[in-house]
């Protein structure tokens, strides 16, 4: 990284510690994510002073939000049952992934601080990790850069990079072209992935494909699903349903328009809609979508959602197990400019997948699925609602595409293994 803008970023990430400093409480994301950082150096300090023994080999993941965490979890299962002497530390950046954090099993779990030298230092002095290790793609140069100092091994597990991602980008390569080169170990999720990795600074010598490891998650998560469970039980009901999971306004347009004809052709079809962001205003969109409509409404939990046209989720961290009671499942964000949210996990559970339209973004597993018949895109509310009434009418077609995307996702298990594999020779 040139002088100027090492200066830059350096300024930058004083100015965010700052903030978070002076930050309010508040609910919005950026709020909960500055109020998350007050005091993190302290509180990994007195973690490590109360736990940290230095005669054992510690790995510290990296994993900015759920979805990558999702990618780190098998990985860090299997390396707590393989080698139970390694202590684990696992850090997050999104507030959204604090709820997650406390449960991938680690020995300590947090904010990562913002990117500044001071920062990273303490933290490397703090922990004394043997291995530092980022999730998908996400590294911090300055971090990066000084733990490549101590020694500390840096790798990356499911890395992945888009064809127009924009780390592609010229000030993006020269931000980060120093840290994909101090990368000791990459696990690419396939060899396309591995060449881009390579344009943007990675040893070839030091890259191999083993897979994304979210296909050993999904089809675990879908294997051990309780349906005798407090949270499905009270859902499960002979209405066909369809599972909208982790939708935006935009995709809630669609829905809106689809389903009104979806229940002139199946009048006992019911949906469950997990917004992405169950905020008190987008909660309410939904209920007011239900209102216009005539459909009675019901909260996750409440004593009639069992009996309910629209079950509305107001919470997160329950998708995955949710989409056991989907005949067919629609997955957000492809009428969102954010892209496409993760298909894999209804379609681990055997339902057929829709999505919209713009799903190039984050489209690999979208368009395997497409290509194996489990799933397909639709351009508007009409395709989709038409899509949705031939599954939930034709039990065959249903059946057929059900298990097609169950089956794509099997071929895709072994990334956890492999991962490890690579993960314990840095160990």
């Amino acid at each position: 990284m040139n002088a100027a803008l090492r200066a830059a970023y350096a300024t930058a990430g004083t100015l965010a510690e700052w903030a978070a400093a002076a930050a309010r409480d508040g609910e919005s994301k950026a709020l909960r994510s500055l109020a998350g950082r007050r005091g993190v150096l302290d509180r990994f300090s007195r973690w490590a002073a109360a736990h940290r023994d230095v005669s054992r080999p510690l790995l510290w993941m990296h994993a900015p939000s759920v979805g990558e965490g999702l990618q780190a979890r098998p990985v860090l299962e299997l390396l707590r049952a393989r080698r139970p002497d390694v202590q684990l530390v696992y850090t997050h950046f999104s507030s959204s992934a604090a709820s997650f954090a406390s449960r991938v099993g680690a020995d300590y779990w947090d904010y990562l601080p913002f990117d500044t030298a001071r920062a990273a230092r303490t933290l490397l002095a703090t922990l004394r990790p043997t291995a530092l290790v980022f999730s998908k793609l996400d590294v911090w140069p300055v971090l990066v850069d000084e733990a490549a100092r101590d020694g500390v091994h840096v790798a990356m597990i499911s890395a992945t990079l888009g064809e127009s991602s924009a780390r592609s980008g010229l000030w993006a390569r020269a931000l980060l072209r120093d840290a994909y080169a101090a990368l000791g170990a990459v696990g690419a999720i396939d060899t396309a992935d591995a060449e881009r990795l390579v344009a943007l600074g990675v040893n070839r010598a030091h890259v191999r494909v083993t897979g994304d490891t979210r296909y050993d998650q999904v089809w675990a998560r879908a294997e051990s699903v309780d349906r005798d469970s407090a949270l499905l039980a009270p859902l499960v009901s002979p209405r066909p349903t369809l599972v909208a999971g982790s939708t935006w306004p935009g995709d809630e347009a669609a829905l809106e328009l689809a389903w009104r004809g979806v229940r002139v052709r199946v009048p006992d079809a019911r949906i469950i809609v997990a917004p992405h962001e169950p905020t008190a205003p987008h909660l309410a969109a939904v209920t007011a979508w239900a209102a216009r409509d005539a459909l009675h409404c019901a909260r996750l939990g409440a004593h009639d959602a069992g009996r309910a046209d629209v079950v509305l989720v107001d919470r997160v961290g329950v998708l995955g197990e949710l989409y056991a009671l989907a005949d067919v499942a629609y997955v957000g964000g492809g009428f969102h400019d954010a892209g496409l949210h993760s298909v894999l996990e209804p379609a681990a559970f055997g339902a057929p997948v829709l999505f919209g339209p713009r799903f190039a973004k984050n489209g690999r597993d979208a368009a395997l699925l497409i290509a194996a018949h489990g799933g397909r895109t639709v351009a508007d509310a009409a395709e989709l609602g038409n899509a949705v009434s031939i599954w939930l009418t034709d039990r065959s077609a249903r059946a057929a595409a059900g298990e097609n995307a169950r089956a794509m996702v099997n071929r895709g298990r072994g990334a956890a293994e492999r991962s490890v594999a690579l993960l314990e020779g840095l160990l």
